[in-house]
C-alpha cells in the first residue's frame, strides 16, 4: 500500500483529503504544520507528499527545501496546494523542488487524487487478480465512484453552508479589532489573526465547491499576507479594503452558494488615466484576476466608447488633460445604461476634498497612488462579483 504525508493546518481540508485518499486505498498521514511534516516523513516514509504551502512556523517552500536536502526524499513525489495570487510563492516552491502545483481555487478533491495517481500511479494494494478483476470491471466501479463523489462533495456543502454565519462572524470580529487597533503592534497581529482566518476559509470554500467564494477568499488571503509581511502598507486604504472585502464575503454567503454560479464570471473593463504606468498597472493587476479590460489615455475618447457600450467596472483617474476624472464620471452617470456601472477613482489626490468631490461625481471607490497590484485586485472583484450576481437574470 502506497502511503501518502499531508501536511496542511486546516483541519477540515486535512480530513477530506485523507479520507478521500483513504477510499481510494492510499495510507495517509496527517501533520498540521511544517515541523511536524518533517518529523513524520523521516518516520512514515510517504511516496508522496501533499504540502500547503501558507503553514505556521514553517512554510511550504522551506518544507520542500528540507524534503530536497534529504536523500531518502529527494526524489519523492510533492504535491503542492497554493494559492492562485501567490504567483512568487508558486515560483519558490516550483525553485525549490515541487513536482507539480495546484491552486485551491481551481481544483476539487478529485483533481488532487488524480494528480496523486499521475504521479505515483494507484495505491499498490490491490494483488494482480484482483486488479485484473477491477479492470473488468472499470465502467461499474467508475459509475460508483462518481456517485460518492457527489454524495460526498453534498456533505461537504452542507457542513460548509451550516458553518456560515459563525465564520462570518468570526471575520467580522476579527476585521473590526484590526480597525479599532491603536498601535502597529497590534494592527499586525490582529492583520495576521485575519489572514489565517481567511486562509482557511480558502480551503474550506474549495473543497467543498464554493468557487466565487474562494476566489474572492484567495485574493483577500494574498493582500493580507502581503500587508502583514510589509507592515508599511497597513494603512487606512489597505483597512479600508480588507473592510470592504469581508462585507463583501457576507453577501458572497448570500448569494453565491448556488451550485450554478461558481465559475468566475466574465468582465469588460475600462482603464481611464493618462499615465501609461499607472494604466499598466492597473491592467497587470486586473490580469492577475483573469479580470479582462481594456485602457485608454483619453478621456474624450474614453466617454464615446462609454456611450456605445456597456461595462461592468471603470477605473479613472482624476487629473487628465481635456476632462477631469470627476466630470467623466458625472456625464458618465448620465448615460442610462451606465447609471449603476461601478466607479472607482485612482489617483494621488488623496485629500478628504477629493475624496468628497469623488462621491458627488457619482464614484463608488478611490484608491490613492501608489497602491497594491493585490489591494487593487481585491477591489475589482468586489465590484464585479457584485454587480454580476445582483444583475438581472
Amino acid at each position: 500500500m502506497k502511503k501518502i504525508l499531508i501536511i496542511e493546518d486546516d483541519p477540515i481540508v486535512a480530513n477530506v483529503y485523507r479520507n478521500k485518499l483513504a477510499v481510494d486505498g492510499y495510507q495517509t498521514e496527517v501533520a498540521a504544520d511544517g515541523e511536524t511534516g518533517l518529523d513524520l516523513m523521516e518516520t512514515f516514509q510517504p511516496n508522496l507528499i501533499i504540502v500547503d504551502l501558507m503553514l505556521p512556523t514553517l512554510s511550504g517552500v522551506d518544507v520542500i527545501r528540507e524534503a530536497r536536502s534529504l536523500p531518502a526524499f529527494a526524489k519523492t513525489p510533492i504535491i503542492v496546494l497554493s494559492n492562485t495570487y501567490l504567483t512568487n510563492l508558486v515560483q519558490e516552491a516550483w525553485r525549490a523542488g515541487a513536482s507539480k502545483c495546484l491552486s485551491k481555487t481551481d481544483c476539487a478533491p478529485k483533481d488532487v487524487i488524480a494528480a496523486v495517481r499521475q504521479l505515483i500511479g494507484d495505491s499498490g494494494s490491490m494483488p494482480h487478480a484482483a486488479a485484473v478483476q477491477a479492470a473488468e470491471t472499470a465502467t461499474i466501479q467508475a459509475s460508483q465512484a462518481s456517485v460518492r463523489d457527489a454524495e460526498h462533495q453534498s456533505e461537504l456543502r452542507k457542513t460548509f453552508s451550516e458553518n456560515l454565519q459563525t465564520t462570518l462572524y468570526s471575520l467580522r470580529a476579527a476585521v473590526q479589532s484590526l480597525v479599532k487597533a491603536s498601535d502597529e503592534i497590534t494592527r499586525l497581529k490582529q492583520v495576521y489573526e485575519l489572514y489565517r482566518q481567511v486562509h482557511a476559509l480558502n480551503g474550506n470554500a474549495s473543497v467543498a465547491g464554493f468557487g466565487l467564494i474562494s476566489h474572492m477568499a484567495s485574493a483577500l488571503e494574498a493582500m493580507l499576507k502581503e500587508i502583514y509581511e510589509k507592515s508599511k502598507n497597513i494603512n487606512a486604504s489597505t483597512i479600508r479594503t480588507a473592510v470592504n472585502a469581508v462585507d463583501f464575503l457576507g453577501f458572497l454567503f448570500e448569494r453565491g452558494m448556488v451550485a450554478g454560479h461558481q465559475e468566475i464570471p466574465s468582465s469588460n473593463i475600462l482603464v481611464v488615466d493618462d499615465e501609461i504606468i499607472s494604466r499598466r498597472a492597473i491592467t497587470y493587476a486586473l490580469d492577475k484576476a483573469k479580470l479582462k479590460s481594456i485602457s485608454l489615455d483619453d478621456p474624450l475618447k474614453a466617454l464615446e466608447l462609454v456611450t456605445a457600450n456597456e461595462y461592468d467596472l471603470i477605473f479613472l483617474d482624476v487629473d487628465m488633460p481635456g476632462m477631469n476624472g470627476f466630470e467623466l464620471c458625472t456625464k458618465i452617470r448620465a448615460l442610462p445604461h451606465h447609471k449603476k456601472t461601478p466607479v472607482v477613482f485612482v489617483t494621488s489626490l488623496t485629500d478628504f476634498d477629493s475624496r468628497t468631490n469623488s462621491t458627488m461625481a457619482g464614484g463608488n471607490d478611490f484608491i490613492g497612488k501608489p497602491f497594491l497590484f493585490i489591494e487593487l485586485t481585491v477591489k475589482s472583484l468586489i465590484h464585479v462579483f457584485r454587480k454580476k450576481l445582483t444583475a438581472p437574470a
